[in-house]
């Protein structure tokens, strides 16, 4: 092999690997020529941009608020440790919402399915129709009445004001107007030998003298009234 022929074999192993090279400046020269107008682009904008800002914004804010910063270095510290306990909160809790959400939600649509929130929109109608049907006044009034209503209840209440309640619900029953007949003098007198009567005379005795005492104690309260008085 001649020298010439090692000149060509040499010039054509460089060209061989600067071929390469020579690719990979194209791409580079193309990725420019496509980047550019980009970048200009992008350099329009931003100065359009800060030109809005510019008389608001001053570099001394810049530095005072990066001087805040390295100053609060302890305060934001402290705010990131509370949030990482906040977060672990979350997910320390998150299992039991997952359990209490689902329970809560069958609670409602039980109590739904009973009707207890038609009973309280119908209480709340029930109020607003009661305002407007009366003054304040007068509900005033009424207030005080179902007070009184309400301690009458509990002393209705007492097991044995029931059972005489109870005894004389049934006495209608018992009772056939049918067979009642006009009695005189003497057949009240000829009825009296009856066991039924004496006792029911007995009965109407007792409330009798209850009735009684119900005078002594209007008397004394109205005595005890004008005492005070």
């Amino acid at each position: 092999m001649n020298n010439e022929e090692l000149i060509l074999e040499r010039l054509e192993r460089i060209e061989t690997q600067l071929a390469p090279l020579a690719l990979s400046a194209k791409s580079k020269k193309e990725l420019k020529d496509d980047f550019m107008p980009l970048s200009n682009q992008a350099v329009q904008l931003m100065i359009k941009e800060l030109e809005e800002v510019e008389s608001a914004f001053q570099l001394e804010d810049l530095l005072s608020l990066v001087k805040r910063v390295l100053r609060s270095v302890n305060n934001i510290t402290y705010l990131l440790v509370q949030m990482e306990n906040i977060i672990d909160f979350v997910n320390t809790l998150e299992p039991l919402l997952k359990s209490a959400v689902p329970q809560m939600i069958n609670y409602l649509d039980e109590l739904e399915r009973k009707g207890v929130f038609r009973i309280i929109q119908a209480t709340l109608d029930i109020r607003a129709k009661f305002a407007q049907a009366f003054s304040p006044e007068e509900i005033d009034r009424i207030g005080d009445s179902l007070v009184s209503l309400l301690k009458l209840t509990e002393k209705v209440a007492d097991p044995q004001s029931i059972t005489f309640l109870e005894k004389i619900a049934e006495v209608p029953a018992q009772i056939d107007l049918a067979k009642s007949k006009k009695v005189g003098p003497l057949g009240l007198l000829r009825a009296c030998s009856s066991a039924e009567v004496q006792q029911g005379l007995g009965v109407l005795m007792e409330l009798t003298k209850g009735i009684g005492k119900m005078k002594d104690n209007g008397h004394k309260r109205n005595s005890s009234i004008k005492h005070s008085a």
